[in-house]
């Protein structure tokens, strides 16, 4: 599967991950998980904290906080 993302984008959670609010730049792009969903590794605009994340959890930082999933 193709990534959506690239290395340097600002990235959020989506809303129904309301426990991980943010904002979040793209470090690298990781192979594909077991279900084929594209990885990535991601680290807090405000902090130190980094974390893989699927493609499905996240959308652009600008994009409309209206978005479902």
């Amino acid at each position: 599967m193709t990534h959506k993302f690239r290395i340097g984008q600002l990235v959020r959670p989506r809303e129904r991950l309301l426990e991980n609010t943010g904002i979040y730049e793209i470090l690298r792009v990781l192979p594909s998980g077991p279900d084929d969903e594209p990885l990535y590794r991601v680290k807090a605009a405000t902090g130190p904290i980094q974390r893989v994340v699927r493609e499905a959890d996240i959308v652009p930082a600008s994009a409309s906080s209206q978005v479902t999933g």
